[in-house]
């Protein structure tokens, strides 16, 4: 049983030791500003990842950024290929040390967010319905900057410590 526990251990701290850190894109150019990213109108097109890889919704996202001060205004409006429509109102807080924190009406609790070079890393958890059932998903978001104009973001949703889908999107800036 010892053996078996410390095996169990030294997995977890490997998967750990696994992960990407912010810090390690503070060199990469273009720096990414998201208030500046966003600001404006933006689109998106996406796609979810069961956790076997296969693809089980398309959408479109248009939405519409607006800076007062130290807070980023995000509307967004989703299309899914199936016909459904969402809404999300984010409100984004510029806090000190590429530090950001925001709310939205789905989000459970507060969204943490960190900012260095071209990538961004944000978490938030989330009730999805799936199956007829809802489950609050832990989303981790790692957005980086291509160049002014295209983002890429790629977002791991997770239950119990276990990812159970992805996200992968494609931004593209309207010229302002």
């Amino acid at each position: 049983m010892k053996a078996l526990l410390a095996l169990i251990l030294l997995v977890l701290v490997q998967l750990a030791g696994c992960s990407a850190e912010i810090a390690d894109y503070r060199q990469q150019q273009p720096r990414l500003d998201i208030f500046h990213y966003f600001q404006g109108q933006t689109q998106a097109w996406g796609m979810v990842q069961d956790r076997s890889g296969r693809q089980i919704r398309r959408f479109h996202v248009d939405i519409t950024g607006d800076v007062v001060g130290e807070t980023l205004t995000l509307s967004e409006r989703f299309a899914y290929d199936d016909g459904e429509k969402q809404q999300r109102v984010w409100h984004i807080r510029r806090l000190k040390d590429g530090r950001y924190e925001g709310t939205a009406g789905d989000i459970e609790g507060v969204a943490t967010g960190r900012a260095a070079g071209n990538a961004f890393n944000w978490q938030y958890s989330m009730n999805v319905k799936a199956s007829g059932k809802t489950w609050l998903l832990h989303f981790d978001d790692w957005m980086y900057l291509q160049d002014g104009n295209y983002l890429f973001n790629k977002t791991e949703m997770k239950k119990f410590g276990f990812t159970v889908g992805t996200v992968t999107l494609f931004f593209s800036r309207k010229a302002q």
